[in-house]
């Protein structure tokens, strides 16, 4: 199939504008990823975020009517070109994720929420999320891979195997938690189980890969000096979509608003409250103490 950038002539209406949250079912697996299109100069910009890496862009897209075309990944030497056929009906869009002429999976999507609210009139108090002693109140996603143990205060991460969670969901909030991450490590903090935190000290390729970085889609505005081995802290208020982010004092993200879920999220609900998560499966040698939330008062 040869498909080129779309554009659309004048005062047309495209049904997929805007921001998509979507699953994925791929045989007995579910998985979400999130699409956005925007139209400038009567050309389509579309990017997406696929299950795991980095949000980035698509630039081969065919729009007829309400069925869209996207080319997710040209052919390889070993793989077909992998697109998503989509057609959209009001609020909801449905369709195929397609590898050369065989079907893998299929796709179901809403429209991502807005999330625009006001901050709380009043914030409680803090209470710690974890204790300290043991993991009580956190859960890893693979009790068999699981190398998180509680060391005189810290929550430890021995060896890359499992994620972690904590068991209680949360919607908006103010997040505290110190991280002592060794040079090379990666990890990553995610808020409501679906917007990372990048915790890390691997060479990325840019800054919205950085340490303090919503992976993928929000770059720190200040670039501070590597700590490698060293507590840092950070302090996360997010309220709907807005976040802001301040690391060892110094505001680097300041009410910037999250564009959608990042790459590794639980699911695509953007609506409804979530976990915490803590990557584990990318190196081990992570350090977390001192994790605590304030959530609106009633």
């Amino acid at each position: 199939m040869a498909l080129i950038p779309a554009t659309l002539p004048a005062q047309s209406k495209n049904p997929f504008a805007g921001r998509w949250d979507i699953v994925v079912t791929a045989g007995d697996q579910t998985y979400p990823d999130w699409m956005e299109l925007n139209e400038k100069d009567g050309a389509i910009q579309a990017r997406m975020q696929p299950k795991g890496g980095s949000v980035h862009p698509v630039t081969v897209i065919k729009l007829e009517g309400d069925h869209l075309t996207l080319r997710i990944s040209a052919a390889g030497k070993k793989n077909p070109e992998t697109t998503w056929e989509l057609t959209a009906s009001g609020a909801k869009i449905s369709g195929t994720e397609n590898h050369g002429d065989q079907v893998f999976a299929k796709l179901s999507g809403v429209r991502a929420p807005e999330l625009k609210r006001d901050p709380p009139k009043a914030w409680g108090a803090p209470e710690p999320l974890f204790n300290g002693k043991n993991l009580n109140g956190w859960e890893p996603d693979d009790a068999s891979k699981n190398h998180w143990v509680a060391e005189n205060g810290v929550l430890v991460n021995l060896e890359h195997g499992a994620n972690l969670k904590t068991t209680r969901n949360f919607q908006d909030f103010k997040l505290h938690f110190e991280l002592n991450c060794p040079d090379g490590g990666n990890s990553g903090f995610y808020l409501r189980g679906r917007y990372e935190i990048q915790v890390a000290y691997e060479k990325g390729p840019d800054n919205f890969h950085s340490m303090g970085a919503i992976y993928g889609m929000i770059a720190p505005s200040v670039e501070m000096p590597r700590k490698p081995g060293e507590w840092e802290s950070l302090d996360a208020t997010l309220v709907g979509r807005t976040l802001t982010l301040v690391r060892d004092g110094v505001t680097i993200i300041d009410h910037q608003e999250i564009p959608g879920i990042t790459g590794g999220a639980l699911d695509a609900n953007e609506a409804e409250p979530g976990p915490f998560y803590i990557q584990g499966d990318h190196t081990g040698g992570m350090k977390y103490r001192n994790i605590t939330i304030v959530v609106p008062k009633p």
